[in-house]
């Protein structure tokens, strides 16, 4: 594994605006533009996958000086996981889980998925080779997460607390249901869980459903920054103009947000959506066409034979995930990618084979997608509700 590089922190104070990025290139890193502005120590670290991906994650080891839990104790290691780790870190630090949690004397980890900015290298390939672009969220549950979780064990010696967001909940659950993390992970909190898409009402589903994107753009890399540019600076440049409003731009996407700042916002419009393969476009489409949590269907049944020894692309048996793990799943009545009916048909599944006294649900009723993640309430709203989780479950 590639040696770890450890920024110390400074007492600069927080940037311009009010969000924790502003205009920042980012050309620095996660940890040099994001967190040790901030006050907080942080280290850049790299893992490599077993199919030979090499995955960017960050370490927050305490808390600001002067702040709880910085002291020389040992920590219990918590890894974070969405897709890009920036989106983690829009806000205030008063207000971003990671920096939450190292506040509270948890040894935060943060990891970012292939195709992302900082998650962009491989062994042997190119990111602009189409073999860099194939696989889908089948690789990051086999791969990615297992191998952020090996690392972090090794490191730490410690069994993991887990926070996923999205698709970071769906590649955990799938990953707990083949038996992969279930001897490192000492408990899992799902935000936004996704798993069955059945009812999906967002735009992007129904660009996922109708293969829209991989019609138009072919079968490497959906790079939205990239092959929808013009449209991307349009939308900036609009945002950032005196007296207009865009809020409401990621309600089609999210569903209406009740709690994002509006600079949080600009913030996330200027560094998101990231890079993913249209594999993983076409794989989400599989499933709100199917209606079943599935492995890729590779489009024949003599592909699926080759692949996976059957005919049709097996199902990933979530009744599977060990029924003493101490979960948490965090869900929200607005939400358009993780709908309450889905969510609904998903602990369906969880709560007859799970332990009454490991599974902790949480409804919110004007939250959606993204204020799980950037919401400036979140704090008292959601990881209030997390710390006491991870508290109660330290022994597991």
């Amino acid at each position: 594994m590639v040696m770890p590089h450890q920024i110390y922190g400074s007492s600069r104070g927080s940037l311009a605006l009010t969000s924790g990025i502003s205009d920042h290139p980012l050309a620095d890193g996660i940890c040099a533009t994001l967190v040790t502005i901030h006050g907080y120590k942080c280290q850049e670290h790299e893992v490599v996958t077993k199919d030979g991906y090499i995955l960017s994650v960050q370490r927050i080891p305490g808390g600001r000086v002067g702040v709880g839990g910085n002291g020389d104790t040992k920590r219990q290691p918590v890894l974070i996981q969405h897709g890009d780790g920036v989106t983690w870190l829009l806000n205030q630090p008063e207000q971003n889980l990671p920096t939450i949690l190292a506040d509270q004397g948890f040894d935060v980890w943060i990891s970012n998925t292939r195709g992302t900015r900082f998650s962009n290298r491989h062994l042997s390939l190119q990111v602009n080779q189409q073999g860099y672009w194939n696989w889908s969220w089948d690789e990051l549950a086999k791969f990615d997460l297992p191998a952020v979780f090996d690392y972090v064990y090794n490191e730490t010696g410690q069994k993991i607390h887990y926070v996923g967001h999205s698709q970071g909940t769906l590649i955990a659950m799938a990953a707990l249901s083949e038996g992969l993390l279930v001897e490192k992970i000492k408990s899992a909190a799902l935000l936004s869980p996704v798993a069955y898409l059945n009812t999906v009402t967002s735009i992007l589903g129904v660009v996922c459903r109708e293969a829209i994107v991989a019609n138009l753009f072919g079968d490497s890399a959906f790079d939205p920054k990239g092959q929808l540019l013009p449209f991307f600076n349009i939308a900036r440049t609009l945002c950032d103009a005196p007296g207009i409003d865009c809020y409401g731009l990621l309600a089609p996407l999210t569903g209406p947000n009740c709690c994002l700042n509006v600079s949080t916002f600009h913030s996330f419009i200027r560094n998101e959506p990231q890079p993913t393969s249209m594999m993983n476009i076409r794989h989400c489409g599989q499933s709100i066409r199917e209606k079943v949590v599935a492995k890729y269907d590779y489009g024949s049944s003599e592909a699926n034979t080759a692949r996976y020894g059957e005919a049709k692309a097996p199902a990933y048996n979530l009744s599977n995930i060990p029924k003493n793990l101490p979960l948490f799943l965090s869900y929200g009545a607005l939400d358009t990618l993780s709908d309450v009916r889905d969510v609904n048909l998903l602990l369906g599944i969880l709560k007859p084979n799970h332990d009454a006294d490991k599974l902790t649900i949480q409804y919110i009723n004007n939250y959606a997608h993204m204020d799980f993640i950037m919401g400036v309430n979140a704090k008292d709203v959601v990881y209030s509700q997390v710390l006491s989780f991870f508290k109660n479950h330290t022994g597991f």
